[in-house]
Formats: C-alpha cells, sequence, structure tokens
C-alpha cells in the first residue's frame, strides 16, 4: 500500500521548520496581500483542480521507495541537463529533485527552488546545507506567480505538482516568458490512462487534457519520455 500524502512532521521538525521560516522570509503575508491575487479556479477547461498538498506532507516526498517506484533516476536522465545551466524546480517541495538538479548543473549552474509554502523552503534550505549544496535560489512564490526571471531558464520541471495550480492560466503565461528561445517545460503528471497507477485519479493527468492547457497558453510540444513507470513527461518549448 502507497503511504498517504498527508504524513505528519514530528513536532519538533514542525518547530524547526517553522523557526527557520520566519528568520528567512519573516511573517507570512497578510490578508491584504492574498486579496491582490486572482480568484483560484476550483476548474480550469474541464478539469477539477486539486488541493495543493500540505508541508505536513513531506517524508512522503523523499521516501526511500520513491526512486524504485516512479524510477526518478531516469525522470532525471530524460530531462538532459546540462552543467552550466539555469533550471527551476516548481512546486520543489522539500527539495527530492533541486538537490539533485543542484549536483546537475555544476556550481556554475543555478536551481530555482520555487514554493508557495515557505515551510517546504525552509526544509529545502536545511537539505541543502547538510548535503552542502550552494547553488539553490529558494523563491517564495505565490499561486498565481512563480517569480521567475524572463527569458533566462533552460528548463522549468514540474513533477506532479502542475494538476494542483490554482491559477494555472497566470502560472503558465509567467513560465513560458522565463524561457530562453530554446528552453523548456518538462511537464510529469500520474496517468490517467492507466489505472494501475496506485494514485487518486484527482491527481492525475491524461495526456490529452495536458496538451489541451499547454498549446492555449502558448506552448508547443517538443518532445515526449513514455519510460516512466507512473508518469507522463511531456516537453513544451515556446510556440514562437
Amino acid at each position: 500500500m502507497l503511504k498517504t500524502r498527508h504524513i505528519q512532521l514530528s513536532s519538533v521538525v514542525l518547530l524547526t521548520a517553522a523557526a527557520i521560516t520566519l528568520a528567512l522570509y519573516g511573517p507570512a503575508p497578510s490578508a491584504t496581500a492574498a486579496e491582490k491575487l486572482p480568484a483560484p479556479l476550483s476548474r480550469y477547461k474541464g478539469r477539477r483542480i486539486a488541493q495543493t498538498m500540505s508541508f505536513h506532507g513531506a517524508p512522503w516526498l523523499i521516501r526511500e521507495e520513491r526512486d524504485q517506484e516512479e524510477n526518478t533516476k531516469l525522470l532525471l536522465k530524460a530531462l538532459q541537463v546540462k552543467e552550466g545551466q539555469t533550471v527551476a524546480d516548481i512546486g520543489c517541495g522539500n527539495g527530492f529533485y533541486t538537490l539533485q538538479l543542484a549536483r546537475l548543473v555544476g556550481p556554475q549552474g543555478r536551481v530555482l527552488a520555487v514554493d508557495i509554502q515557505p515551510e517546504m523552503l525552509a526544509l529545502l534550505n536545511k537539505r541543502a546545507a547538510e548535503a552542502g549544496i550552494k547553488n539553490i535560489e529558494p523563491v517564495l512564490s505565490t499561486p498565481a506567480d512563480p517569480k521567475l526571471p524572463p527569458g533566462e531558464l533552460d528548463l522549468v520541471l514540474l513533477v506532479d505538482v502542475y494538476h494542483e495550480f490554482a491559477c494555472p492560466e497566470q502560472m503558465l503565461g509567467a513560465m513560458r516568458d522565463s524561457l530562453k528561445p530554446t528552453g523548456h517545460v518538462a511537464l510529469a503528471e500520474y496517468r490517467t490512462e492507466d489505472p494501475s497507477v496506485p494514485i487518486k485519479l484527482l491527481h492525475k493527468m491524461s495526456k490529452k487534457q495536458i496538451l489541451k492547457e499547454y498549446t492555449a497558453s502558448g506552448f508547443t510540444l517538443a518532445r515526449e519520455f513514455d519510460e516512466l513507470p507512473w508518469q507522463h513527461l511531456m516537453f513544451f518549448g515556446r510556440a514562437d
């Protein structure tokens, strides 16, 4: 049986994360700031949007069996990341892929670790410090803006997170603007088409739905990788 996505962290870890968060980011955004955001959607282009996984579920992201279940090493290889590149990990969580991307781009490269939960970024910073990795830049984003620099990204990676975006149209536009002319968005999502994938249907996407949403926001499908056990992996470039 798969472990639940909402495993409770110990109280000690939660207190540590909260302290690091306050030191790094200050107090949480005010209600006034939140009101400036677009209204979150519950549906988009015929798809029901899933709720964001809380930072309480962070241990599930770095579970020991994840590599075997999802073949994460094969996913990383398929990304074709090169040394010196600038990449972003959107919905980075506690950094399962972020830390590995940082090693792939090397000291001359940059990894922007983007998440809407400061607690996740605090946990990521702790893991990066323990690993001695220094080329990661944490980015506290909003549900409508990933806070990415325009025209600088070689790769934007989204692993099992896009289906939770409350403002998908704004996020897609911002990701597209962040890409270099040769850059790509790499999207991994659990396959709706495969009932044997042991993930709730709300947290899956079909290729048909992915293409509908991405092409409508100015992306074109560049290539696909269909060898992962549970996930689609699709690469999108700017349509222009």
